[in-house]
């Protein structure tokens, strides 16, 4: 197949090395015309894969009009840029194109889902979502990872499966796209508070129960919002959490540890050079609780420290201070 990637980040990078090795015709899109001639000048990705050589006839551009010969298009752009790209890229889509998107988090306005958003700008094309745990790091070394493609049409599952799938990247289909995206999205966040537990040196048994109770936040607003409890005992749910909550190629469980450790979270942020989605989903997340009227607790915290000041002790404290409950029905 001839398909385009949208974004030359990590994420984008790994796929499209992927689709690359599985024979299909892939050419990848940029914004940034410096780093698109840097990719080309150096023959990889020095900003955010290093070490990994590009293939010399794999084509980059930062020309988004080349859209318009691509049987498939991979969205593998930060989620507050989901939009734009999509209406940058709306012109020159063909009406057949298969849209995947690859990207995590929720868009900031309306905290609306990434594949809403891009079936908002491109509505007439069958669009479904591909995640689970997979650190680009580890895909573009081909090394062994399992991953479900949700959406709702069997036939562009199974297209789309067909497509990506090989002898270390083994993909699974999904009919929950509501459940596989909040998983994606809101994993992050737990991510953060599993770095700051590390960060503030307090073992195990307390990143254990952070992980646990935050698939449990995961659940309750995924079921509110219409997902399949069953979703979050995935790969999208519990498989995605653990990789992003415990793996040193985690950019959020990173950040929540400078953050544990006692750096300003912007600070941090800015010093990594790369988007730390949890940050953002963090915000939209504590706006959908509150609409959904879902309590998460854990959320909630990470919410209070990285807008309202609060420290990461104090965040802690109120979590282990909150009012006796009992695990069970209750998630």
């Amino acid at each position: 197949m001839r398909i385009k990637v949208l974004g030359a980040g990590s994420w984008g990078t790994a796929l499209a090395l992927l689709l690359y090795q599985n024979g299909h015709n892939v050419s990848v899109w940029d914004w940034d015309a410096n780093h698109v001639d840097e990719m080309l000048r150096d023959g990889e990705n020095r900003i955010f894969m290093p070490g990994v050589p590009l293939p010399t006839d794999l084509l980059i551009s930062n020309h988004i009009s080349g859209v318009a010969s691509a049987d498939m298009v991979l969205f593998a752009v930060p989620s507050t840029a989901i939009r734009s790209v999509a209406e940058q890229a709306q012109p020159y889509i063909k009406p057949e194109t298969v849209l995947v998107n690859a990207a995590k988090g929720f868009y900031p306005e309306g905290q609306k889902r990434l594949s809403q958003v891009i079936q908002e700008v491109l509505p007439d094309h069958p669009c479904v979502t591909i995640s689970g745990p997979s650190h680009a790091e580890e895909v573009a070394r081909k090394l062994p990872t399992t991953v479900v493609v949700a959406g709702s049409d069997p036939s562009t599952l199974q297209l789309v499966q067909d497509v990506f799938m090989n002898s270390f990247f083994r993909v699974y289909t999904n009919n929950d796209i509501i459940g596989v995206e909040v998983g994606g999205a809101v994993k992050n966040i737990i991510a953060l508070g599993a770095g700051i537990v590390d960060g503030l040196a307090l073992g195990d048994n307390a990143k254990a129960a952070l992980i646990t109770r935050g698939l449990a936040e995961i659940t309750r607003l995924g079921v509110a919002m219409g997902a399949n409890p069953a979703t979050f005992a995935g790969l999208a749910g519990i498989g995605d959490l653990v990789v992003t909550c415990t793996s040193r190629h985690s950019r959020n469980y990173r950040a929540g540890r400078e953050i544990g450790l006692g750096r300003p979270w912007n600070q941090v942020v800015e010093d990594m050079c790369m988007v730390v989605e949890g940050v953002y989903a963090t915000e939209s997340t504590y706006k959908l609780a509150k609409r959904h009227q879902v309590e998460m607790p854990i959320t909630e915290q990470v919410y209070q420290l990285l807008y309202h000041g609060r420290s990461p002790q104090e965040a802690m404290w109120a979590l282990m201070t909150r009012a006796r409950t009992q695990e069970g029905s209750r998630l």
